[in-house]
């Protein structure tokens, strides 16, 4: 039996949802019992602005997401900077040309989750699922939350991004603040627990 496919897709300008992204792609392929595909949401601001903004390249080594290649996956987890609480324009852009998915109802019953990076601590870590979550239900996907599975979401002693809704980290309103080692495990967490959960239900 195929074991079942895992889309791993996230927007990042400096790098915080990427190196989520990257630990969670280790958890996932540490599991060893779904396939693992890495892909990136598509830039879509004109490059004057990009340059102001100071932003680096997007790595030309991970192929952009499409539709298509979402409807072929069986499950599927998106990295997500927040934008006021919400999901940024890249990422609603691309919600937005799955209309054709929808119509055929090619998504329904696939399973999905989210991670994030905000500035701040209630910029957004909770916000940001509840508004994406529209997305999912409208195609009938299966959200898949972390809960509280790991012991880092209960750590008091620093700044530690994430919560039920997915991992996420703390980036500070510069971007100066990097994901920490305790962000970082609970993502690789998400990953290895999400697996368990899509090749359960694949069984």
């Amino acid at each position: 039996m195929a074991k079942p496919t895992v889309i791993v897709a996230y927007y990042s300008v400096y790098g915080h949802v990427r190196k989520l992204a990257d630990k969670i792609v280790e958890g996932l392929n540490s599991a060893g019992n779904v396939d693992v595909k890495l892909y990136q949401f598509k830039e879509n601001l004109p490059e004057d602005v990009l340059a102001m903004f100071k932003a680096p390249p997007q790595d030309p080594e991970v192929p952009f997401l499409t539709p298509e290649i979402l409807g072929e996956a069986d499950a599927f987890l998106m990295g997500i900077p927040t934008r006021y609480g919400s999901m940024p324009a890249q990422v609603k852009a691309f919600w937005d040309s799955t209309g054709p998915l929808w119509s055929t109802g090619k998504l329904v019953g696939k399973m999905g989750g989210f991670f994030f990076s905000t500035a701040s601590q209630g910029g957004g870590q909770e916000t940001t699922a509840l508004v994406s979550l529209t997305n999912l239900i409208h195609h009938g996907i299966i959200y898949v939350p972390l809960g509280y599975t790991h012991n880092n979401l209960f750590d008091l002693s620093e700044v530690v991004g994430g919560s039920a809704y997915g991992a996420g980290t703390v980036a500070a309103g510069d971007g100066s603040r990097q994901p920490s080692v305790k962000e970082l495990e609970v993502a690789e967490h998400q990953g290895k627990s999400f697996a368990a959960i899509v090749a359960k239900y694949h069984s």
